[in-house]
């Protein structure tokens, strides 16, 4: 997402914790294809909220329709927590804490990215119907990231 205009932290992602080393993570977030769990605050209550994400220069990246309730969560209070886990066995993922910026600039590109990413025709009605609402979508890169990996592969096989 090389665009200056977003707000830039250092290319770095911190480990508090976890199995992984720093390149590990960063493949596990390269490869898993599922959606992130994005945690806000609000007034009274936290949301979490399923969106897609690619990684991308020790960043994660999504996008939203401006006016969404996790975009104007996030320009109030840019901190935020993740979690990126498969359902299924073996149970492994990152989890962490990091800060988002917003910017309609890149959306266009990112969205894009996120639908060949995540789905199998990228002329998919659903494709055709996400890129419709591109004038209103803002990119959300969250960087300084702090995380924590877990992997239960070890543990788990034979069962």
């Amino acid at each position: 997402m090389n665009d200056e205009r977003m707000e830039r932290s250092p290319a770095v992602v911190e480990i508090r914790s976890g199995p992984w080393d720093v390149s590990e993570v960063e493949g596990f977030l390269h490869s898993t294809v599922i959606p992130m769990r994005l945690a806000t605050r609000g007034s009274a209550w936290p949301l979490v909220q399923s969106l897609w994400f690619l990684f991308d220069e020790a960043a994660l990246w999504c996008c939203t329709q401006q006016d969404s309730v996790v975009a104007m969560r996030l320009r109030s209070d840019p901190r935020c927590a993740f979690e990126i886990a498969g359902d299924l066995p073996p149970y492994r993922g990152v989890r962490g804490r990091g800060v988002a910026s917003l910017d309609p600039e890149p959306a266009r590109d990112l969205l894009d990215r996120l639908i060949g990413r995540y789905l199998v025709d990228g002329e998919s009605p659903l494709a055709t119907w996400l890129r419709s609402r591109v004038t209103n979508e803002v990119a959300i890169r969250i960087g300084t990231l702090a995380v924590s990996s877990w992997d239960y592969a070890a543990r788990m096989q034979g069962e």
